[in-house]
């Protein structure tokens, strides 16, 4: 399949009862829970964190085993850091024996249709632009700014949200204001750059470095309201401190490190040719698995067991 949907990731969302199978997405899983005559309520979800990984808009083929949890209890973690600056949509972790760990029931919430994306350091997509155009999202930055290099600020540079299969697209500032209004447009922009300046503040202390982060926002009330995940390897791109060296691609603690085995000879890969990645190897996936887990072991402080493991 060329679309990027796992084809598989209905038919693997575990059946539970009490609850209804709504979506299944690259990585996730969304039920309703039923009410007492049996109908999905309209005010809760179930969002169940899978083992699949995604890449270049593909679900691979091979799962990485406990990588639903790392995420789960990674953002959990990261929801209580973050109270005082925004809250969140989780409303309990009381969920079905076969989903433990891994799932959280939350607030069902009016979505911005914005992905939100904050950036404190130079690479990726912003890299790309920056040569070409000087800018990141139309922001103009100072010359000399390399791979790796610390901005200025953190910057806010939103996308859409495209379709599966398709690729989010830069969106400047006016576009935002244009699609959900100048003031729900500020408060994404300054509690997104807020999240992002404090998640580094305490990952510095503990050797890491987050150079950029996508967070998605709900809206209740009128207010916004932090969902999905935060801060993840899955949304961020995690570097270790201690082998910061601006000029080159950094090495990672996050999902970089399956984008770069897919674009390297050892994968046999043609990302250009529109086919589905090949499945990871097995040294790939372990590797993988490890980065996660380290990942979590430096932000939180806490060692990782996998519910099953125990």
């Amino acid at each position: 399949m060329t679309d990027g949907s796992p084809p598989s990731a209905a038919a693997s969302a575990p059946d539970l009862p009490g609850y209804a199978h709504l979506y299944s997405g690259k990585v996730r899983d969304l039920y309703a829970p039923l009410d007492d005559a049996g109908h999905p309520r309209t005010d809760r979800l179930l969002l169940v964190a899978s083992d699949r990984i995604s890449a270049f808009d593909f679900v691979l083929e091979t799962p990485v085993p406990d990588k639903g949890e790392v995420l789960t209890r990674m953002s959990l973690w990261w929801f209580e850091q973050l109270a005082d600056l925004v809250p969140n949509h989780v409303v309990s972790t009381d969920v079905p024996d076969a989903v433990r760990g891994r799932a959280v029931l939350v607030r069902r919430l009016d979505m911005l249709p914005v992905e939100c994306v904050a950036r404190a350091y130079l690479t990726g997509g912003g890299l790309r632009e920056y040569r070409a155009d000087g800018t990141v999202s139309g922001i103009a930055l100072p010359d000399g700014l390399t791979d790796g290099s610390r901005l200025p600020e953190p910057l806010f540079t939103p996308s859409t949200k495209a379709p599966s299969g398709q690729h989010d697209e830069p969106m400047s500032y006016a576009q935002v204001e244009a699609a959900v209004g100048p003031d729900l447009a500020a408060r994404a922009r300054d509690l997104t750059t807020r999240i992002l300046v404090r998640g580094n503040e305490l990952a510095a202390e503990r050797g890491i470095i987050i150079a950029d982060t996508k967070v998605e926002f709900g809206v209740v009330d009128g207010g916004l309201v932090l969902a999905d995940e935060v801060l993840t390897p899955d949304s961020s791109r995690f570097w270790p401190a201690e082998e910061w060296e601006p000029g080159h691609p950094q090495p990672s603690v996050d999902k970089e490190f399956v984008r770069e085995w897919l674009l390297s000879p050892a994968s046999g890969w043609d990302k250009a040719s529109g086919e589905a990645p090949p499945p990871l190897p097995d040294d790939v996936i372990e590797r993988t698995r490890a980065k996660y887990v380290e990942a979590y072991e430096r932000l939180t402080g806490r060692s990782f067991t996998a519910r099953g493991a125990a």
